[in-house]
């Protein structure tokens, strides 16, 4: 099998030697470097390499040349809310219940299942998870953005990472919020016992994580919010709202499920520089209708 060498430069040292062969490889994701690495295909100084090794100047990285895995992704014929599309980007309305990608359980009706029916022209760094840059929860509704092209995925993704992205969401929190705005500021982890929540934690593996609010409506039993995240941590909303004491209405993971008929949390606004122009674009998704009858009257 043909293969592929290179010798670690000083300014390379200390790269990870999966985020070193990503920064060679950047056609392939980084599950499918990590994956490809602890198959045995990757090498340092001859030794089988882990993930996290820590490389050192002048070591020797030797790996078998990278194979796409094959798509078993199905395109399925479903609806989708366009707001806007060009040739490098796909800007749309997720509804709510919609998984934005295939995984454990999910293998199809995602929203990738339906970009790939849409079109073929969806970027291919992660090839499970085609066109996607960022993710919504599943019961989260609002405006995402998908890269049709490695380029512009690639572009958008610095901008996530750099949290120069603008987001704004809506959100039905229990009880009445105290103050008129405010700021969460409590980093977050993988919940040690329920792998399938996230926790405030301030141990050493959690990650810094922030949140503004500012209070739209006090009703009876609930508050309207505006939420604008300045981090992108997994649920980092629904835990930072849960975490104030008003977990979000209609939340089954870290609240009450049947106070509201769906989750109450809304992407309403993204804004970001067009990948090709640079010029600062925003797009907004409309307030779904459960929600707006919720607070009548509020301008969003």
């Amino acid at each position: 099998m043909e293969e592929k060498e290179c010798l670690v430069s000083p300014e390379q040292a200390g790269l990870r030697v999966d985020v070193f062969l990503r920064s060679l490889e950047p056609d392939f994701s980084r599950t499918h470097i990590k994956d490809f690495i602890l198959s045995g295909k990757v090498f340092v100084n001859d030794v089988p390499a882990r993930p996290n090794y820590k490389l050192k100047p002048g070591d020797r990285v030797r790996w078998q040349v990278l194979i796409a895995k094959e798509s078993s992704l199905t395109p399925e014929d479903m609806q989708l809310d366009i707001l806007y599309e060009d040739k490098d980007i796909i800007v749309l309305d997720k509804p709510s219940g919609m998984v934005v990608h295939p995984g454990a359980g999910n293998q199809s009706h995602t929203l990738v299942n339906a970009l790939l029916f849409h079109t073929k022209e969806l970027s291919t760094l992660s090839p499970e998870r085609p066109g996607i840059v960022h993710r919504l929860d599943k019961d989260t509704s609002g405006v995402m953005v998908v890269a049709k092209n490695n380029a512009a995925h690639i572009e958008l993704a610095k901008q996530f990472k750099k949290h120069s992205i603008e987001r704004r969401y809506i959100a039905l929190v229990e009880g009445k919020v105290e103050f008129d705005e405010g700021i969460i500021d409590v980093p977050i982890k993988r919940h040690t016992i329920d792998r399938k929540k996230m926790s405030v934690s301030f141990g050493d593996e959690a990650k810094a994580a922030h949140t503004n609010y500012r209070v739209l409506k006090r009703c009876i039993q609930y508050t309207a919010v505006e939420l604008f995240p300045q981090t992108g941590r997994t649920h980092q909303l629904r835990v930072h709202l849960n975490y104030l004491g008003h977990p979000v209405l209609g939340d089954p993971t870290y609240g009450n499920k049947k106070n509201f008929t769906r989750l109450a949390l809304h992407a309403i606004d993204l804004g970001f520089s067009h990948p090709s122009t640079g010029k600062f674009i925003k797009f907004s998704a409309p307030l779904p209708p459960l929600m707006k009858a919720a607070i009548p009257g509020v301008k969003i």
